[in-house]
């Protein structure tokens, strides 16, 4: 962890009606970053106590992250920045929870938009906490586009709004975080290391409960292969199989998603080609036609709730046939890499 930019922590704020709270950002110097610091700073209620921006480039460059500072105003004496050294958001979340000294954090992503009163919600929603209650989750709203259909990138995106304990704004009680020692910092991307974190404190007792406070989540523009690099968080399943044992996906309240219909189209199409090249044809024609018709249901399901314009139904029809492969390869990489990740043991509380 380096410390790039430590300034004092400000007076304490004489609004403040309810515990302390510092906020922690990880980022990766996004054009989003300013606009979710100029909601954080003008919104009404007590202030945090802390502004800990973690930045997770490899190679930060200060000077990027100075319009986005430049946003925060009176807040700006509160914020310090840090560096990660690109581990992922976990890790740089563990670094911003090191930094803090409150007996609340509220993690938020470097993508969204907090709403106009979400201070005061926040403090509301920390004071109404039980002692028992580890954790405040905040209502995610994701706009979507009211004069056609959404895409299928759009369509993930507003999956947000109906997860659980996602950090895109979560508030924890820092003394449950030390308690479980944080993140998981084996997830490397932005998946699955908030539903971990979770399932281990509420292993260790803690409650876990929705608050009132609302944050956006614009939908980020994305190009054509993004569904297909999204394949590499099937690595972090297989990771969650091992901590959290074969039901891990409802104790998560997580959709199954398609990787065994994954599995199974590759495994079909990689029989169609050995059968073809052994000079098999019938048996190859039978494992191509299920291939086939694998692909073009999963297809099918993409393209029929979508806006279907010449760009979304060419960019559903490749990246579903890419997409089958690109899993299994990330779900198997993440079995065998995972294969001795010892399943997670309950802490006392």
């Amino acid at each position: 962890m380096n410390r790039t930019d430590r300034r004092a922590p400000g007076p304490p704020d004489p609004t403040a009606t309810g515990p302390a709270y510092a906020v922690v950002i990880p980022t990766l110097a996004r054009d989003t970053l300013a606009d979710c610091l100029a909601a954080l700073a003008a919104a009404h209620g007590p202030r945090p106590e802390e502004i800990v921006l973690v930045d997770d480039r490899p190679e930060p460059e200060p000077r990027d992250l100075e319009h986005a500072l430049s946003v925060l105003g009176d807040l700006r004496a509160r914020t310090t920045v840090l560096t990660s050294g690109g581990r992922g958001p976990a890790a740089a979340r563990n670094t911003g929870l090191r930094a803090v000294t409150t007996p609340w954090v509220a993690f938020l992503d470097d993508d969204v938009q907090v709403g106009p009163h979400w201070c005061d919600q926040l403090a509301q929603d920390l004071a109404e906490a039980r002692c028992d209650t580890a954790a405040v989750q905040g209502v995610i709203a994701v706009p979507l586009p009211g004069e056609r259909r959404p895409t299928d990138w759009e369509r993930g995106t507003a999956g947000l709004a109906r997860a659980r304990w996602i950090t895109a704004d979560m508030a924890y009680r820092t003394d449950a975080l030390k308690q479980v020692a944080g993140f998981d910092e084996r997830f490397r991307r932005a998946f699955r290391e908030d539903a971990d974190l979770a399932l281990r404190v509420l292993d260790a007792g803690w409650r876990i409960r929705q608050g009132r406070r609302t944050t956006r989540h614009p939908v980020r523009p994305a190009d054509r292969w993004v569904s297909l690099r999204a394949q590499r968080g099937n690595a972090d399943d297989a990771l969650m199989l091992r901590l959290h044992g074969p039901d891990w996906w409802h104790k998560a309240f997580a959709p199954r998603g398609r990787i065994r219909a994954h599995l199974a189209v590759t495994a079909a199409g990689a029989a169609a080609l050995a059968l073809a090249a052994a000079r098999r044809p019938r048996p190859a024609a039978l494992a191509g036609l299920g291939w086939a018709a694998g692909t073009a249901e999963f297809a099918w399901a993409r393209i029929a709730p979508g806006p279907r314009t010449r760009h979304e139904v060419t960019t559903m029809i490749v990246t579903s046939v890419l997409i089958p492969p690109a899993a299994t390869w990330h779900w198997l990489s993440g079995r065998w890499r995972h294969r001795a990740a010892p399943a997670w043991q309950e802490v006392a509380p």
